[in-house]
């Protein structure tokens, strides 16, 4: 092996940090944030407690990691959002950007889903809910209809809860997924139809 593909092997490799984010989430899916220890976590990944400590001294900073990254991923579609016009396209192409965000950290948005308890503790949810109504502004005006109001909310919490909570039988994840979206766009799509014209 070359140095070159040495060296792109292990860019290739997750780091310290994200096998142990790798390894928390699933633990903390698994068991439950509440029942699963650092102990346990570091001896998953076969290193010491100190050597977790370096990353992370607690398994609360290890959740509010999963946190930090997908806020920096919703900041970066509603900064995009307000250099665009306000129009149907910019619209369309925001809740695109978003359903990709959620494809990336489903296992976050799952850990959030079930462990409400732990959340609220940590007061996270209240920066995810700003971060949302950031989205929202950015899909309808804010003197709209209500049920204009209502439509582009639920064009975002369709996307997240059809892919997290939708029972799952023999629909392919893409197909859960195609299919949110297509309804999510739908929805800002009968926004902008039911605008009076002028």
């Amino acid at each position: 092996m070359t140095e070159s593909q040495r060296d792109a092997r292990e860019q290739s490799q997750p780091s310290t940090r994200e096998r142990i984010q790798q390894t928390a989430i699933a633990l903390f899916s698994e068991h439950g944030y509440e029942h699963t220890s650092l102990r346990e976590i570091a001896e998953h990944l076969g290193v010491t407690k100190a050597a977790l400590y370096y990353h992370f001294k607690t398994k609360e900073d290890i959740a509010a990691s999963f946190f930090e990254s997908y806020a920096v991923d919703l900041d970066r579609i509603s900064d995009w959002g307000e250099t665009q016009p306000r129009d149907l396209a910019t619209r369309t192409e925001l809740l695109r950007r978003y359903a990709e965000v959620i494809r990336a950290h489903v296992p976050v948005l799952k850990f959030m889903q079930y462990n409400q308890a732990a959340l609220t503790r940590l007061d996270r949810m209240s920066v995810f809910r700003m971060r949302q109504r950031r989205l929202h502004a950015l899909l309808v005006e804010a003197d709209a209809p209500l049920i204009h109001r209502l439509r582009a909310w639920d064009a975002l919490t369709t996307l997240y809860s059809n892919w997290i909570t939708f029972p799952r039988g023999e629909d392919s994840e893409q197909e859960i997924r195609d299919a949110s979206l297509q309804i999510s766009i739908g929805m800002v799509e009968a926004n902008d139809a039911d605008r009076p014209a002028g």
